[in-house]
């Protein structure tokens, strides 16, 4: 995976990243794919100022928990059928960004099982928060 830490606003962050978190979820416009659901792969690299992430007692509840990445995903996913990966890229990015922590956020969305011949279909956002 990229990072973005070379960029001049997040020189001074951290990267945490989720990395292909396989959800299965009703997305599609065709009427094949509302018919069921499809194996997706998300990836999430949240960008945190260290000055609020590093751990000074080694203890959870100083970092941003890994946990609600995930748990901001499934919630998500739960709410049921998505046409395009464009909106769940942006609803998962607009969801991550939300958290006071996040500085800036990128968000993938692959579905590895449309063509036998190539690996995935996807789409990818980034956005630093309050550009």
């Amino acid at each position: 995976m990229h990072s973005m830490l070379s960029h001049p606003a997040l020189m001074d962050c951290r990267r945490l990243f989720l990395r292909n978190y396989e959800v299965w979820i009703n997305i599609g416009v065709h009427d094949f794919e509302k018919r069921g659901e499809q194996r997706v792969l998300i990836n999430v690299d949240l960008y945190v100022p260290l000055a609020q992430t590093t751990p000074r007692q080694d203890q959870l509840h100083e970092v941003l928990d890994y946990d609600f990445i995930r748990r901001t995903i499934a919630q998500r996913v739960s709410k049921g059928h998505i046409h395009l990966q464009e909106t769940l890229c942006d609803e998962v990015l607009a969801l991550m960004l939300a958290h006071p922590q996040v500085k800036a956020a990128r968000v993938s969305t692959e579905k590895p099982d449309v063509y036998p011949d190539c690996d995935a279909v996807g789409v990818e956002v980034f956005r630093i928060k309050g550009e």
